[in-house]
């Protein structure tokens, strides 16, 4: 008996990820690239390699909460920057597993700013919900219905028009929705740009692409590790599509300026080949 409740706190933190490795190695049953992230929620390591975010108020002058209108009849929420003067180029950020919190608000005006005149429109898939514990986070993910996510985005690829010209990015969470983001937009879709996120396994889905992607990805992260991003790359190329690919000596997260282990040096170098992603085909 003593032996067994010595075992039980090691086996509490060890199902959870024996399970996920078993539906990873599953063939009974096909799942999304974004269900299979949730199911990351139940690994103890992934959960661990999301700090708890350093407190941060964002201010704007020119970025504005708004609601728009999805197919259910139900509204979603965005936070959204306008162009100084008519463009039919917009960017939808897609937010980590926090939610759309004030950092997300942050770097949706810096690429609003240093973009030039571009709309920028921050998606919230998680309806209004924003955490800063992990718990919560991973409840937050785990719980997102991925028909109610697809319902968000194409109201959003609805409310910026038919010739409105997409491009899109995200962290994490948001990564593996950048990517899906940019299927969803068809034509429109002219970049995407994903931050360790999981990347679409479905070939099929990747033929269906109209733009070039952009991976940046953390060669220390446990979760969206140098294997999965090999397999990205052999999964676009016999797709037919362009993936460029910018690996660093970082961690999960690497990018998140509310990480205490944010990385200073490798989030610039990866900001500037993203500028220039976006720059390039956004013209």
């Amino acid at each position: 008996m003593k032996r067994l409740l010595f075992l039980l706190p090691f086996l509490g933190s060890f199902f959870p990820t024996l399970l996920w490795a078993q539906h990873q190695n599953s063939s009974c049953c096909k799942i999304s690239a974004t269900e299979e992230f949730a199911l990351l929620t139940s690994n103890t390591n992934f959960t661990m390699s999301h700090a708890t975010p350093l407190p941060y108020k964002h201010l704007s002058e020119t970025g504005k909460d708004i609601t728009y209108s999805t197919v259910d009849g139900k509204k979603a929420h965005a936070y959204e920057l306008l162009a100084k003067e008519p463009s039919k180029d917009y960017i939808f950020v897609i937010h980590e597993w926090w939610g759309l919190n004030d950092y997300i608000k942050r770097e949706s005006e810096k690429l609003y700013k240093e973009l030039g005149n571009v709309n920028v429109l921050a998606l919230d898939l998680y309806d209004e919900k924003v955490t800063d514990t992990r718990e919560q986070a991973a409840q937050y993910m785990r719980a997102v219905s991925q028909e109610r996510a697809r319902e968000i985005i194409e109201g959003a690829i609805d409310y910026v028009g038919k010739d409105a010209e997409i491009g899109t990015i995200g962290w994490c969470f948001g990564g593996g929705w950048s990517l899906q983001a940019a299927i969803m937009a068809k034509s429109q879709a002219k970049a995407c740009v994903i931050y360790y996120g999981m990347p679409e396994k479905d070939i099929q889905k990747l033929q269906s692409l109209h733009c070039d992607v952009l991976g940046i990805f953390g060669t220390l992260d446990s979760s969206i590790n140098p294997k999965v991003v090999k397999e990205f790359e052999g999964n676009m190329g016999k797709a037919g599509k362009k993936l460029i690919v910018h690996n660093y000596d970082a961690v999960h997260a690497f990018a998140n300026p509310s990480n205490p282990k944010y990385n200073k040096t490798a989030t610039a170098d990866a900001w500037s080949h993203t500028l220039a992603f976006f720059k390039e085909r956004m013209k």
